[in-house]
């Protein structure tokens, strides 16, 4: 990890603890996590409407002009996140996930540059055609998440339990798998492809049921009667585990939160 006792290294320390989320009461830091939530909102409002608002195009490039600079400002300052050497930072930062859907929220901008010098430029000329690349700005709602404690304990759950859901996400998988397999041979006029079997048993385990695709012989109405009930036995059991994890994380926090200071306070 870099020192920080040269001017630069203190220089560089303060814009780590200003980037990241608060802490300690640190007002300039939370600051800078409401700006940056703010420029991830604003940057969905295109997302909002169908049309083509030149105001839009100019917060497109706004906010991504905030991103690229918050990018960069993190990846100088990755030594300290990451705790290695910062040559060595420098080059794992960019793979880190959280670096990955900077790099995401970022990608829109390219649809602006491109409608400005596409005609130019024959590679830009793809972005224009691409407006599905609006859809990465979603991505941006990740770049909030990093400030919520919520979503962090949230996440902390689901790695200490991803066993457990891992071991029912592949009951789940083998369920749907089977049930798909019986009622695509139980109703061959109902289900044409083997395809929407499975996502009528998606639909079924999950006890959603849209009705757009159902059984109809006696047979295939049984299974479904039986996949319903395994639904809401399966359903339950990462909500079970989810939400216990997530109690212990909270306790963990709560605990440690009033844990005395190095001073006994």
């Amino acid at each position: 990890m870099s020192c920080k006792c040269s001017t630069l290294g203190r220089i560089r320390w303060r814009i780590y603890e200003i980037v990241e989320p608060a802490q300690n009461g640190d007002s300039l830091s939370l600051a800078y996590d409401i700006f940056i939530v703010v420029a991830v909102l604003v940057s969905l409002l295109p997302l909002t409407t169908k049309e083509d608002v030149f105001a839009f195009r100019v917060t497109d490039i706004v906010v991504s002009v905030i991103f690229i600079i918050d990018y960069l400002l993190r990846l100088i300052t990755a030594d300290y996140k990451l705790r290695k050497p910062f040559a060595q930072s420098i080059f794992r930062y960019p793979f880190t996930i959280s670096a990955i859907i900077d790099i995401l929220s970022i990608l829109p901008i390219l649809n602006v540059v491109a409608d400005v010098f596409g005609n130019e430029l024959r590679l830009l000329r793809i972005f224009r055609m691409t407006k599905s690349l609006h859809l990465v700005k979603i991505f941006g709602l990740f770049k909030a998440f990093r400030y919520s404690r919520t979503i962090k304990i949230i996440l902390a759950v689901v790695r200490n339990s991803k066993e457990a859901l891992l071991v029912v996400a592949g009951f789940a998988c083998f369920y749907i798998i089977v049930s798909a397999m019986l009622v695509f041979n139980v109703e061959p006029d109902t289900f044409n492809t083997f395809f929407d079997a499975v996502y009528w048993a998606t639909v079924s385990l999950t006890t959603v049921g849209y009705g757009d695709l159902y059984p109809t012989t006696m047979i295939g109405k049984m299974v479904s009667m039986v996949s319903s009930f395994f639904g809401i036995a399966i359903i339950a059991l990462p909500a079970s585990i989810i939400t216990a994890g997530y109690m212990d994380e909270l306790k963990k926090y709560i605990d440690k939160k009033h844990e005395p200071d190095k001073d006994g306070r």
